[in-house]
């Protein structure tokens, strides 16, 4: 009975492949809003001031990163909580895929996150005169927060990794781990 009830759960994991699927569909609806957002700044080319310029540009660097983090979620949540992809032999495989754990993919995505939030700042601040005060302040004030987010979830992994290092420290040298 153990037995069955394990192989379950574990065949559960599965689940998530169809999640997956849905951010590959996702990722093509962020590429095809890149494309609109593309021909859209390509036809304004001709009556483009270099404000305009910087905006359309940092709008295409936003879905570009936003493609990014959809990218960095499919890959590593699959490997980490579904099966690992046999491209261990692709050339081009890229060379964070088999480091990203659970810990790194939570930094990855707060990173994605700020830099995001930091674009979509920039983009008000050029346009400033379009914003109100209060909306202004509360779009710094949750820029902030992701940061202050960012830099606790990276403390928190270092002082766990600090403490396994320490532990695995204090158990080598009173011998009770052979080498």
């Amino acid at each position: 009975m153990e037995k069955a009830i394990e192989r379950f759960l574990f065949a559960s994991r599965w689940l998530m492949a169809p999640m997956y699927l849905g951010l590959v569909g996702a990722l093509m609806i962020l590429l095809y809003s890149f494309v609109v957002e593309l021909v859209h700044f390509a036809m304004a080319l001709p009556t483009l001031g270099v404000d305009d310029a910087v905006m359309g540009v940092l709008a295409l660097i936003d879905l570009s990163l936003a493609g990014n983090l959809v990218l960095i979620v499919i890959f590593s949540g699959y490997e980490n909580f579904v099966s690992r992809m046999d491209t261990a032999d692709h050339e081009d495989r890229p060379d964070w895929q088999d480091e990203v754990d659970f810990s790194a993919l939570k930094l990855k995505l707060v990173a994605s996150i700020v830099a995001i939030s930091g674009i979509h700042l920039l983009k008000v601040f050029m346009d400033i005169e379009k914003y109100s005060p209060e909306k202004i302040e509360w779009m710094v004030i949750i820029h902030l927060v992701f940061i202050i987010s960012g830099v606790l979830l990276a403390a928190m992994d270092w002082i766990t990794n600090h403490a396994k290092t320490l532990k695995k420290k204090k158990y080598d040298t009173k011998g009770l781990i052979q080498p």
